[in-house]
This record gives structure tokens, C-alpha cells and sequence, in this order.
């Protein structure tokens, strides 16, 4: 889908949701990483995150467009568009838009590994996602020794 198929897909999409207009710009911005889309305060415009079309399909690239065009048409009418505010969970609610859209499955964190230390002086077990130096760092408890137990996925 190129920028301009995107443009028509939102001006169609605010005419029949919304009953409104969109006169700015929306575009794909491939450097989004954590949103599925981004509505610009000062220029109006809407940016799309390309990869949620690739991986979820266009009924999510449709929720994500409708939750960006209800902070787009509160904050021109002047009403409360950010998300803690009941105008913009009211009008989310009203044309059917996600609260959030669902994680791409490329940004999903594998579970970390835990260390799991243990004190040799009173068996107080630490767990620390990072390395510890064992030969620097002592027990917080009694200053006992501390050696590393065992390592183990989350």
C-alpha cells in the first residue's frame, strides 16, 4: 500500500465513521516502533506504522486509523482527546475504535534470563537479571560471600 492508497483509505474511513472530514496529510513512518500509529498535535497529520499492515492485516490498520482520527477530530473541535479523557472514550466507543492495537510479533521480548545468587554466609538468595561480580559485591545482610546458583528463563 503506498502513501496515497493510505490518504484515501483515512479520508474514506472519517467521512463514513465519523462523519467528518480529514484535510491533513496521512502517511507510513517505517521508524515507529512501539505504536501502531501517531497523531501530530501541531501539524494535524497522521503517521502509520507500516508493519502492523504487514503483520495483522487492514482490520487492524482500520482500528489503528479510527483510534488516531478520534484524537484528530476532538482535538480540532477543541474537546478532550487524550486517552485518560471521557470525550475520547466516548467516541472510541461510539465508532467501534481499539483502546490499543495488538503487539507486533517481531517487538516481543523474549523472556530474560534471572541469575540467582545465593549468600554462603546466610543463604539469602538474590535474583538479578544482570551479571553480579562475585569477587567485588558481598551480601547485604551479613557481607557473606555470594555465589552464583543458577541461571533460568522467566
Amino acid at each position: 500500500m503506498e502513501n496515497s492508497e493510505l490518504q484515501k483509505l483515512v479520508e474514506d474511513i472519517s467521512n463514513a465513521s465519523f462523519g467528518k472530514p480529514f484535510r491533513h496529510q496521512a502517511f507510513f513512518n517505517r521508524r515507529l516502533r512501539t505504536t501502531g500509529g501517531r497523531y501530530m498535535l501541531r501539524s494535524h497529520n497522521i503517521e502509520i506504522n507500516i508493519k502492523y499492515l504487514a503483520e495483522h492485516g487492514m482490520t487492524e490498520l482500520t482500528g489503528i486509523i479510527k483510534h488516531e482520527l478520534c484524537h484528530y477530530h476532538l482535538h480540532i473541535e477543541g474537546k478532550g482527546y487524550k486517552h485518560r479523557d471521557k470525550d475520547f472514550r466516548d467516541l472510541m466507543k461510539e465508532v467501534g475504535a481499539p483502546r490499543h492495537c495488538n503487539p507486533l510479533e517481531s517487538q516481543i521480548q523474549k523472556k530474560r534470563k534471572t541469575l540467582h545468587y545465593r549468600c554462603t554466609g546466610c543463604d539469602l538468595i538474590y535474583r538479578r537479571r544482570r551479571r553480579i561480580n562475585v569477587d567485588r559485591y558481598v551480601c547485604g545482610k551479613c557481607r557473606g560471600k555470594l555465589k552464583l546458583e543458577k541461571t533460568s528463563s522467566e
